[in-house]
């Protein structure tokens, strides 16, 4: 007689958290539970649920839900590896941001979070040569998100963009794993060449508030960019820069200067 076999899902302690925390925000807030539920607790997984965020933030008359939910389904079908680095950024948020208490928050509310898997939809369908839908999808994240990254551009895992507000992102340009920056930093161009002609911002790096980096150059890993800084030449590994332009000031203060996230200049810099 053949054995009866029970099929069981996978752990899965992030999605389970996040579902936690949604029934305790339920309780704690009836009035946005509708939402919560459709967010959150009506998926069976994180990518279902990052699914339909994006596809509400990113829909409207000109594209519908549905379709854009599609859209990005497929992406997810098409390429893990999106998943997989949307859980990297979330876990990077919850430890790296002081105002982040619960996983649930970056999915809801965070748009820095959201801007960059809608993103990260983008590249997949640029590489896969629909460009049209790519550059659709950057217009609507710059729309809706006041980010404006192009998706050709290369970004690693493990990504913090806080508040998030006017980040530019070119499209030659390189983010490394472990990159945390703030708002209004620019990664752009020096001119009109049409060649590789943004940075390449290594792993680690930390960017301050209003940072401008410059032209087809290179900041070293674990380095930082003190904020209202304008880069126009290479910053070699683990070197605070600072000024316009910038000038290297001291050492970056620490290893990992993107996961403690501290911006002061000490008394030798």
């Amino acid at each position: 007689m053949a054995e009866l076999r029970t099929k069981i899902a996978p752990m899965d302690p992030v999605w389970d958290q996040i579902q936690k925390e949604a029934q305790q925000a339920v309780q704690d807030e009836p009035l946005i539970g509708g939402f919560v539920h459709a967010c959150i607790l009506h998926h069976q997984s994180i990518e279902k649920a990052l699914s339909y965020r994006i596809a509400a933030k990113l829909s409207s008359n000109e594209m519908s839900m549905m379709v854009v939910r599609e859209m990005v389904e497929e992406a997810y079908a098409e390429n893990p590896e999106l998943i997989q680095a949307g859980r990297a950024d979330l876990v990077a948020i919850y430890e790296r941001d002081p105002a982040c208490h619960r996983l649930l928050q970056p999915i809801l509310y965070f748009k820095g979070y959201q801007a960059v898997q809608a993103y990260r939809v983008g590249h997949h369908l640029w590489q896969k040569g629909k460009r049209d839908l790519a550059y659709f999808v950057q217009m609507r994240v710059s729309e809706i998100f006041g980010v404006d990254i192009h998706p050709a551009a290369t970004i690693g895992r493990g990504i913090m963009i806080d508040h998030a507000h006017s980040i530019v992102i070119g499209e030659t340009a390189v983010v490394g794993d472990n990159v945390s920056m703030l708002h209004s930093v620019t990664l752009g161009g020096t001119g009109k060449e049409e060649e590789d002609r943004h940075p390449k911002i290594e792993d680690g790096v930390l960017i301050g508030a209003g940072a401008k980096v410059l032209g087809n150059i290179t900041v070293g890993h674990c380095s930082r960019i003190a904020a209202g800084s304008v880069v126009l030449e290479a910053v070699p590994p683990c070197k605070t820069v600072a000024g316009i332009p910038a000038r290297i000031v001291g050492e970056a203060g620490c290893d990992q200067p993107a996961v403690s996230m501290n911006h002061m200049l000490g008394p030798q810099d």
